[in-house]
């Protein structure tokens, strides 16, 4: 029996992302979504629901409130944009928590939490085969055809993985630099960034600096060379860098 999930969120295009995500993996199933808790309390009353992927800020009821509500939830993953409600979510109880946006790495990571229990028996599959099955290990590279959406602009704007060059910090903003646009400035933290990108892909080479791995053209004890930018290496990063590029930075 699949894993029949209900899907709430007051952004349509953060609802299509995560029902897309949904359908991309063995074994899950979307058996409902909807725009606020109120209608999600409605579809709960007659349908049997065994995943909710929850919103946490929205108009009526928020999220964490709806959740309270509930006598018998069903396990809870939660999505949001505000990293403030962490600590409240996970004193619910609750699966995981997913911060907008949301890589599908991560995404594979929180649903595998539910379906080690579920079902036990599934195995990764290669990540170009359209669905995947999830357990433990998720495969060591990024599908090709993996994506985050970010708000610029009043609006969510796609960037594949495969294209991202490196992420600059600019304080309370990032600057995406990527192979096929101008650059992205978003509002956002670096480090909250560096969570949603897969590690195997991507390397904090700086406080200010993230790179993409494959994207390195040279590099020498003090900085990395990508698209004829040289970026430099921090201190504190010095020794993981050196591990990961195999280069003596003594």
């Amino acid at each position: 029996m699949p894993i029949r999930c209900l899907l709430v969120d007051d952004e349509p295009p953060a609802l299509e992302i995560i029902e897309s995500y949904v359908e991309m993996v063995d074994g899950l199933e979307v058996v409902g979504k909807c725009y606020n808790a109120i209608q999600a309390f409605g579809i709960l009353q007659s349908t049997a629901v065994d995943l909710l992927f929850l919103d946490i800020k929205m108009p009526k009821l928020l999220g964490t409130d709806f959740v309270r509500s509930l006598r018998q939830p069903p396990k809870i993953i939660f999505t949001t944009a505000y990293v403030d409600y962490a600590l409240e979510g996970y004193e619910l109880d609750i699966v995981d928590y997913l911060l907008k946006p949301i890589p599908f790495e991560r995404f594979l990571r929180a649903v595998a939490k539910v379906m080690k229990t579920e079902l036990p028996a599934l195995r990764t599959s290669q990540p170009d085969m359209g669905r995947v099955s999830v357990v433990e290990k998720q495969p060591e590279l990024a599908p090709t055809n993996s994506f985050l959406y970010f708000r610029v602009d009043r609006k969510m704007v796609k960037v594949f993985i495969h294209d991202i060059l490196y992420v600059e910090s600019l304080k309370d903003y990032v600057k995406i630099i990527t192979t096929s646009a101008r650059p992205l400035v978003v509002k956002q933290s670096i480090s909250s960034l560096e969570e949603m990108l897969p590690e195997s892909n991507f390397l904090r080479i700086h406080r200010s600096f993230i790179v993409a791995i494959d994207k390195i053209a040279a590099y020498t004890p003090s900085y990395v060379d990508i698209a004829g930018q040289e970026l430099p290496i921090g201190r504190l990063y010095h020794k993981e860098v050196g591990r990961i590029l195999k280069v003596g930075m003594e």
